[in-house]
């Protein structure tokens, strides 16, 4: 559904993971939608590899076993998720045709959340492994990419004006709507556009949230650098809670934002979704069945 597709780019896809460098999370958001969706899924090993290289400079010692967990990856969640990724698009099927509720929208929500931290559970045992071998210029490589998008962001949003924020928000949500639904009337869109005005999101507030994210995981791979005797274990316990503090954030004001967002998005999805006409949302079974026929295809390839 389109509150929660991606952009057709699979290297798109890959970058918008903000503070989170971990193999699987890749492969799961590969699965976003894009037209093209059959091939930038066969070749989501070469382009993480490529996105990964660009936050840690791997060493040559180091890039054969990335690219061989990369396609161990790939391979489990062919088998593991793919199934279920096509039992959620068959659940969104059949709700489509009808009105939908805030509870309804969010309730897929969740359920297409767990499918996206799976992989980054999987990946868990491969990922300490190689957070053991990095180096001091590595980390200092990655916290100088940490900075260079830290200044992207700056000047995307928070240089900008609220309202230069707000008609971004709107042709983003735009894009997505109109690749999902086919092309929106007037009515609709000045529904949208007053919702993002009324939205609680805060661009500084996110700000905040990824440059804390990143001091946790930068502050994490040094002290198993510093430490001589550290072992898979504490590495894997490292990660596993920066996953989950990205997933669950600590109380404080990102998380009152991050739960109200959560339900807004509910909100403005069904509201959306309740206003689309019979060929709007005849269109949005076509695109659901459309991604279904791909991963099916793509369950059955080698």
């Amino acid at each position: 559904m389109p509150s929660f597709s991606g952009n057709c780019c699979a290297r798109k896809i890959l970058a918008r993971i903000i503070g989170a460098p971990l193999l699987a999370l890749a492969l799961a958001l590969g699965l976003a939608g894009c037209s093209t969706i059959k091939l930038a899924y066969n070749n989501l090993p070469e382009l993480a590899y490529w996105w990964l290289d660009g936050y840690f400079d791997f060493e040559s010692n180091q890039t054969a076993a990335v690219r061989d967990e990369l396609d161990r990856l790939l391979a489990w969640h062919r088998r593991n998720e793919l199934p279920q990724w096509i039992a959620l698009l068959q659940k969104a099927q059949a709700l489509a045709p009808g009105d939908t509720t805030p509870a309804q929208a969010c309730e897929l929500a969740q359920a297409l959340r767990g499918r996206l931290l799976a992989p980054a559970e999987q990946a868990e045992p491969a990922a300490a492994e190689l957070a053991l071998t990095l180096t001091p210029a590595q980390l200092d490589h990655l916290q100088r990419k940490y900075a260079k998008l830290n200044a992207e962001y700056r000047s995307d949003w928070l240089d900008k004006s609220r309202e230069a924020q707000q008609a971004r928000r709107y042709e983003q949500w735009l894009d997505r709507a109109e690749d999902f639904y086919g092309p929106l009337d007037e009515a609709q869109k000045k529904a949208m556009r007053q919702r993002i005005a009324e939205s609680s999101f805060s661009a500084a507030l996110f700000d905040a949230e990824r440059k804390r994210r990143q001091g946790v995981l930068l502050a994490g791979l040094r002290s198993l650098a510093a430490t001589r005797d550290a072992s898979p274990a504490d590495a894997r316990k490292m990660l596993h809670a920066y996953v989950r503090t990205v997933s669950d954030p600590p109380a404080g004001r990102w998380r009152e934002q991050q739960q109200a967002m959560w339900q807004e998005g509910c909100r403005n999805f069904a509201d959306l979704h309740n206003m689309s006409t019979p060929a709007q949302r005849a269109q949005a079974v076509r695109r659901l069945a459309g991604y279904e026929a791909d991963l099916r295809a793509l369950v059955m390839q080698p």
